[in-house]
């Protein structure tokens, strides 16, 4: 999965989040499981499948753990920081004009035109 993909879909996940915030009760009970389902959807879609041959020792198991999903982990960790930044600037700079959803919907379009 391409890394704009990848912040398209924390910026989904974010946005459902601020949704749940925002509810009068807080979590929905009908929407409870599905945070967790987002986020499983996620992992699944971005982590490969990794296959450890029975006779490996710990450090081998170390060794594939990091060389296949590494890359995989970085990525998600990317996505989530760049949101973050994105939605820290414009709070440190005591913006009132922009709502964070206003920030995602604007980082979402970027990630759009740099794919």
């Amino acid at each position: 999965m391409e890394q704009g993909e990848v912040l398209k879909r924390v910026i989904g996940i974010l946005t459902q989040a601020g949704e749940w915030l925002h509810e009068p009760d807080g979590v929905p009970d009908d929407s409870a499981a599905e945070g967790p389902g987002v986020v499983m959807q996620l992992l699944n879609d971005v982590m490969p499948q990794v296959t450890i041959p029975s006779d490996a020792s710990a450090e081998e198991i170390s060794t594939i753990l990091s060389e296949e999903l590494g890359g995989r982990i970085m990525q998600l960790t990317t996505a989530f920081a760049i949101a973050f930044w994105e939605l820290a600037e414009v709070h440190d700079a005591g913006r009132t004009d922009v709502t964070a959803l206003d920030v995602l919907q604007e980082l979402a379009l970027r990630s759009e035109t740099d794919s």
